[in-house]
């Protein structure tokens, strides 16, 4: 009988952005971003802790005035997950506990989501999981759409943003979009920050194909709940809506 591990949400919030400076800073309803996605992340009942990663003062500052649990981290990394595995480390997170990669600009984040997400942890074996959702197939389209192909028992076979399964006989209706919300035991964290960057990965800019190339199963969900990511200064608008009317 399998033992449910303890759950760690980390947010990796940074303050420089190409295309919006500043962006969990961003007041909506009051409340800077950062704290939209903490309170919504902390409702979820398999997390421990949700803790913010940041590497600007003025976002721990702002932590730390509104009770947000914040650990600061360096400038330079290359990713948001490489700022997860720094601030799981400064938690001091078990080996086998789960570690949550939970995206700094969704201040709409259905706690649900991250239920679906961790739940796969029940198994032992699941080292790294993943969420889906299905897209039609003027969606999946766009590079900018990441799609996902799994085997039977929900094990990712490839990510890509080309249009995968090619649709030879044209009957196909749906695909699956990648959510890119992950969850990793804290060993599998560290394997992966102790990696290169893959050659298929670096084809793709797809960071999550380091693993598989390493070997390492990423477990898909498919949720019926969509992402609101605020990229731009003009998706406040949408996400506003949202939480006014939630």
């Amino acid at each position: 009988m399998s033992e449910f591990p303890e759950c760690h949400g980390i947010i990796p919030a940074r303050y420089e952005s190409s295309r919006f400076p500043g962006k969990p800073l961003v007041e909506i309803g009051g409340k800077p971003m950062f704290w939209h996605v903490w309170s919504r992340a902390s409702a979820c009942p398999q997390m421990t802790s949700v803790t913010l990663a940041t590497d600007d003062d003025r976002i721990f500052n702002a932590a730390k005035a509104l009770n947000v649990p914040v650990v600061m981290t360096r400038h330079d990394h290359s990713s948001g997950t490489d700022r997860v595995l720094e601030a799981a480390r400064a938690l001091s997170i078990d080996s086998d506990a789960v570690v949550v990669n939970i995206q700094g600009d969704e201040p709409c984040l259905e706690p649900d989501m991250l239920t679906e997400l961790v739940r796969p942890f029940e198994n032992r074996k699941v080292r790294v999981t993943t969420l889906a959702t299905s897209i039609g197939p003027d969606e999946a389209a766009s590079p900018d759409r990441v799609k996902v192909v799994r085997a039977s028992d929900g094990r990712a076979l490839y990510f890509s943003r080309s249009l995968v399964p090619f649709d030879r006989d044209g009957k196909m209706h749906g695909f699956l979009l990648h959510i890119g919300l992950y969850a990793f035991r804290m060993e599998a964290l560290e394997r992966f920050g102790s990696l290169d960057p893959s050659p298929l990965e670096e084809r793709e800019k797809l960071e999550q194909l380091r693993l598989l190339e390493d070997g390492i199963d990423i477990y898909v969900t498919e949720t019926r709940h969509a992402c609101h990511g605020v990229d731009r200064p003009e998706d406040l608008v949408k996400v506003k809506t949202i939480l006014e009317n939630h």
